[in-house]
């Protein structure tokens, strides 16, 4: 399956799984602006992260997400990203209506199967979750997968495959909470502090040869474990990283797009603006000009 959205009332897929609110998979080519703005909802949702790398609000926190995380939003709770700005990449989603239990905590319905004990330890692991980041979480993908396999072929017992491919998937998710290290997530220091160095001096211009020595790896064994993490070649990652940091300073009409193609570590302003518009769509100053627009439409 190359993309889709389906939606609870609008997809007959769904009629049998009133539960069910939406299912998706969404492939980026490019990056899109104004097309992932920021929504706050009643059910749960959460999304795996299939390829690339996005930079995600949650209850107006900034996280990465890199492919094997998960983002788990809870009810009430706002999701998007600054100015809507949505990534290379790709993801899927699920997003679940979920009962309120007497104590306030959140409950699956009688669809799960499972029993109030469980039901009930389940839905306060989910509602009392210290970080909406679950990191190398792939078992995620893999149930969602094939949630997605039973709604299209719709075989004989997709409907109990279906409910029971959801209860797994909140019990696989409480359990990686359990298992995940509070203090922080299961993604490599190493790769953390090589991206804040790259951020803390984008004039600079990196070569592959640097950015492994940064981390101490051979050039050869970095580029694979970039591949890995990132879905992208070391220099399209750091590509990302400037067009990410580029978006951040055009909303800031006193800064030049000229000074921000040079700061961001671009040759020039055409090189800037050719790949800017070659991944968003847009050149800067058109960019800069729709989120003023957007802006003082706001007031």
């Amino acid at each position: 399956m190359n993309q889709f959205v389906l939606q609870q009332g609008f997809s007959a897929e769904l009629r049998l799984f009133p539960h069910m609110l939406e299912v998706g998979i969404k492939k980026n080519g490019s990056i899109q602006l104004n097309t992932f703005l920021t929504t706050t909802t009643d059910g749960v949702r959460i999304y795996y992260v299939l390829d690339g790398r996005f930079e995600w609000r949650i209850d107006r926190q900034p996280f990465i997400f890199y492919p094997g995380d998960v983002a788990l939003v809870l009810p009430g709770s706002s999701f998007g990203s600054d100015n809507g700005v949505l990534e290379i990449g790709a993801f899927t989603w699920i997003h679940l209506r979920m009962q309120k239990a007497a104590d306030g905590y959140i409950l699956p319905g009688k669809w799960s199967g499972l029993s109030e004990s469980e039901g009930a330890a389940i839905g306060k692991i989910l509602s009392l979750t210290n970080s909406p980041v679950l990191a190398r979480f792939s078992e995620a993908g893999k149930i969602l997968k094939c949630i997605h396999t039973e709604l299209y072929s719709q075989e004989i017992g997709y409907q109990a495959r279906i409910n029971h491919q959801v209860t797994e998937l909140l019990i696989q998710a409480t359990r990686q909470m359990t298992r995940q290290n509070h203090s922080g997530r299961d993604f490599p220091k190493t790769f953390m502090h090589l991206e804040e160095v790259l951020r803390g001096n984008l004039a600079h211009q990196w070569t592959v040869e640097e950015m492994a020595a940064l981390v101490g790896l051979g050039t050869t064994l970095f580029n694979e474990r970039v591949k890995s993490y990132s879905g992208f070649s070391p220099i399209n990652y750091l590509i990302n990283i400037r067009i990410s940091e580029a978006i951040k300073l055009l909303r800031r009409p006193e800064i030049s797009v000229t000074d921000i193609a040079l700061d961001t570590g671009f040759y020039s302003s055409q090189h800037f603006s050719t790949t800017f518009k070659k991944l968003t769509g847009f050149r800067p100053s058109e960019f800069r000009k729709n989120h003023l627009r957007n802006k003082s439409s706001l007031k």
